[in-house]
Parts: C-alpha cells; sequence; structure tokens
C-alpha cells in the first residue's frame, strides 16, 4: 500500500510540473520555449567590456537585445552606456560577429517568415483583402480616413482577434492600446468579445490600455511595450489610435513642419524595429487633410506625408459607403495589388455584406 502511494505521488508530481512548465494565457496555451535555447542566446552581458552597470543603462534606455545594441554608433553606446568610445567600437564589433549580420538567400528568408502571425480583422472581405488572413506581424499596417469611417471600430476588432487561437485567425496573445484619443471603450470590446462568443472580462484583461497625453508621452509608451515584453507578456498586437494626433496638435505650421516630420519620422522608425525585434503587428489609425490643390476625384489626404507613406507596409483607406456600410481600399501593399472590399459595422462586430 505505502508503494502505491509513493507511485501516486510521484505520478502528481510530474503532472503538476508539466502544467506549470507550460506558458498559459487565460487558458490558452503558447508555444513553449527551450530552456536550453534560452541559455545558449547570447545576451548583452556576454559583450566583452559591457558590464552589469553598462547592462542596466542599455535596459534603461529600451535596449535590450544584442540587435539594438549592435545598430548603435560607437557615440551612441558610449553616451548611453558611459563608457569610452573605444571599448564602444568594440562592443559593437563583438554584437555584431555574435549577431552574424550578413545576407541569408531568398530561400532562407522564405524559410523565416514562417514565424509570422496573422490576426484576423473579423471580417472575411477584409481579411481576402490584406492577403486572406488579416494583418500581419513585423509589419506596420495603416488605417486612415475621415471621422466616423470605422478606424477605431477595426482596432477593436483587431484586439479580440489577436486573443483566438492560431487555428481560428488570431496569434494567441494580448494586444496594447495606445490610446491618444480618448476613443477606447470597454463596453465596445465587450460587444466585440459577445459576438465570438469568448468571456469579455477575460478578452479586456488581454488588453493593456495606456492614455498619451502629448507625443511625449506617446513616444515613451513605445518603451514601455519593450519593457512587457522582456517582463513576459504576450504581446502580439500593437495599436495606436491615432497616430499623428499629438504630432498634429504640437507642431503647427509651416515653420514647424521639419521638425515634425523628423519626430515623427525615428517614431515610425522605432515602431518598426519593436515589430521586427518581437515578431509582433503594428495597427495604427490615422487622420487626414482635404487637399485644396485637388481639383478632381478625392481630395483626402493622409496626414504624415510621405514620412508616414514610407513607413507604413500595408496603408488602407477607409469611407463610409451606401446604406451605412464602409468602404476599404488597399492602397500601398508590398505583395498585395491594389483591390477594395466593403464590410458593415454592427452591433456584435463587423459583417461581411455582398459585394
Amino acid at each position: 500500500m505505502l508503494i502505491k502511494k509513493s507511485a501516486f505521488f510521484l505520478i502528481m508530481v510530474v503532472k503538476k510540473d508539466v502544467v506549470e512548465g507550460e506558458e498559459i494565457v487565460d487558458d490558452a496555451p503558447k508555444k513553449k520555449v527551450s530552456k536550453k535555447k534560452e541559455e545558449e542566446a547570447p545576451k548583452l552581458i556576454d559583450i566583452p567590456g559591457v558590464g552589469p552597470g553598462a547592462v542596466a543603462k542599455l535596459e534603461a534606455a529600451g535596449i535590450y537585445e544584442l540587435m539594438g545594441l549592435a545598430v548603435l554608433t560607437a557615440a551612441q553606446l558610449s553616451d548611453t552606456a558611459g563608457m569610452s568610445e573605444s571599448v564602444a567600437r568594440k562592443a559593437i564589433q563583438a554584437a555584431r560577429k555574435m549577431m552574424d549580420m550578413g545576407f541569408v538567400d531568398g530561400l532562407a528568408h522564405e524559410e523565416k517568415r514562417k514565424e509570422l502571425f496573422n490576426i484576423t480583422t473579423g471580417s472575411k472581405n477584409l481579411d481576402n483583402l490584406l492577403g486572406g488572413k488579416g494583418i500581419q506581424t513585423k509589419a506596420i499596417t495603416e488605417a486612415f480616413g475621415a471621422f466616423g469611417s470605422g478606424k477605431t471600430q477595426l482596432a477593436l476588432s483587431l484586439a479580440v482577434g489577436v486573443q483566438l487561437p492560431v487555428e481560428q485567425g488570431g496569434a494567441n496573445g494580448k494586444a496594447v492600446y495606445i490610446d491618444t484619443e480618448g476613443t477606447f471603450r470597454p463596453e465596445r470590446v465587450r460587444q466585440f468579445a459577445e459576438g465570438i462568443g469568448a468571456n469579455p472580462d477575460k478578452v479586456l484583461k488581454n488588453i493593456l490600455v495606456a492614455r498619451a497625453f502629448n507625443s511625449d508621452h506617446q513616444m515613451l509608451l513605445l518603451d514601455r511595450v519593450a519593457d512587457l515584453i522582456k517582463d513576459g507578456e504576450p504581446i502580439r498586437l500593437m495599436i495606436i489610435d491615432s497616430l499623428t494626433a499629438h504630432f498634429r496638435a504640437e507642431f503647427s505650421g509651416r515653420g514647424q513642419l521639419a521638425d515634425r516630420q523628423q519626430r515623427l519620422n525615428r517614431y515610425l522608425h522605432n515602431l518598426m524595429k519593436v515589430a521586427e525585434q518581437n515578431n509582433l503587428a503594428v495597427y495604427v489609425t490615422n487622420q487626414v487633410m482635404s487637399d485644396p490643390a485637388q481639383m478632381f476625384g478625392d481630395p483626402t489626404k493622409a496626414i504624415g506625408g510621405n514620412i508616414v507613406g514610407h513607413a507604413c507596409t500595408y496603408r488602407l483607406y477607409l469611407r463610409r459607403g451606401k446604406k451605412d456600410s464602409r468602404v476599404c481600399k488597399l492602397i500601398d501593399s508590398p505583395d498585395l495589388p491594389d483591390n477594395e472590399t466593403v464590410f458593415m459595422i454592427e452591433t456584435d462586430g463587423l459583417k461581411d455584406i455582398e459585394i
């Protein structure tokens, strides 16, 4: 009898260890990460000349991985980590050797892209417009349009969709929502969650919301996202609603246009860096203006000009259609043809209509 009890206790301990070793986000199992692989991956502390004090300063500046250090100049690393430029130069060279930063052939690059996730928009028509699977990680998707065109509704739908299992069109992760205009509404998220049969409380728990009150705060929150990911949060989607509201308000007139564009350019490059390094999708909404020089056709133009246009991977133009429908036009993509589709915004989510 004692042997049986001991065997039963051993089985229970083994089972408990298996459950505790699995990363779970609201009852949804994530991909397991090999401890051996984590130990083998080089870290900042492994670089010659970079001690614990320098690592702390680098992490305070938002640099947690070798890639972040490898792309710095010697002067930047010297100022950030408080070391001489000669030591900084050697540290950068060591980081680049560890990273093996060189060229790969197209087949290897294709294989690497298989690790990307796709996040459903909640509408099959919209998903098909974006290649059949929704928005993509390691990419910035911009949606611009007049007020009431559905930009924020699409953002909320994506924040719910990212939490779905991969086989259902999600990424089995959490969303970060940077709200610059005070438009995030928990009650609307509840309606979307109920529309797909999910628990509204769990869905809201997996959306991390921050209200940005100016452009400086907006840029600092991007560093906070990197901190959350470092702390183990399974973030797969970052939403910025809207991208240019604060920049537009704080930098007015032609005299400040160059400063605004330079600041916006730096912010967008940091966005892409975070997306690339952490395999997450970035969805941004953008305001519009009417171009007085446009004599014929639609005078609606996105704010940010060529800076935003070049930085965003996919660009969507949203507008109102017939009978309260919404029209979405894909105007820029590296791999998809220009096209448009229609959908409806209803109480329980985005719905398709016949084209």
